[in-house]
């Protein structure tokens, strides 16, 4: 009976053997694989509701319109949110966000009834609307039922760039802009999850380079994000 057991025992002892072998050469994942592997891209549809900015046109003091009342009304639409998320620790990360929208910035005002047609009051401006922000991350490292908050807050450039048919032959014009987000994640796996948010951003409202369209008055823009993110 032993002597037949013994072959099977040999075969079990050389398994183990050649495992534990297996994971003493298999060499344990370097510091730069370890820090990529905390990286995240997420891609999120986001609702972009701007609020309209009054104020009185901030021109050369000459100008025939200093002085002015104006508003500017943007219209609302879609666009896209996309993030880089660096946690390097709890409580302490870095993100890169693009943003792009599309939209039609309403100015109204005596400065801009000399360019519009007799009986209108409406002076559109066509954009596309690159955001380009660098913020301090923070995911907290617990779930509630698998549900991951995360937090963050940065600054940089906005820009508005008219469109070819739609920008009243506008300049190119960025503006300093300021972000806060909260979100919640649920990770499907390790390598992707789901995403919903909430973003608000503040800036001065844009003049395309134009001194009658400069009131210098702050708006914001908020966003309702949803979508999802994938890691290595």
């Amino acid at each position: 009976m032993i002597r037949k057991a013994f072959p099977l025992l040999a075969a079990l002892l050389f398994a183990s053997a050649a495992a534990a072998a297996s994971a003493q050469t298999t060499p344990p994942p370097n510091a730069i694989k370890r820090q990529l592997d905390k990286i995240d891209v997420s891609f999120q549809g986001a609702g972009i509701f701007n609020q309209s900015a009054s104020g009185t046109v901030v021109s050369g003091l000459s100008a025939p319109d200093q002085g002015e009342s104006m508003s500017v009304l943007p219209s609302d639409t879609f666009g896209l949110v996309m993030s880089i998320n660096y946690p390097m620790k709890p409580y302490f990360g870095v993100q890169f966000n693009y943003g792009y929208g599309r939209y039609n910035d309403h100015f109204h005002g005596p400065a801009v009834y000399n360019f519009l047609p007799a009986g209108s009051n409406d002076f559109p401006v066509q954009s596309d609307v690159n955001e380009y922000t660098l913020g301090y991350l923070v995911e907290v490292p617990y779930t509630i039922d698998g549900i991951q908050p995360i937090f963050s807050a940065g600054f940089g450039p906005m820009a508005f760039k008219p469109t070819a048919l739609g920008g009243e032959e506008m300049q190119e014009k960025a503006r300093m802009t300021y972000f806060y987000s909260i979100g919640l994640r649920k990770a499907v796996n390790h390598h992707f999850g789901l995403m919903l948010g909430f973003r608000e951003l503040f800036f001065l409202a844009p003049d395309y380079g134009q001194n009658y369209l400069t009131i210098l008055q702050h708006t914001t823009t908020l966003e309702p994000t949803a979508g999802f993110y994938f890691r290595y």
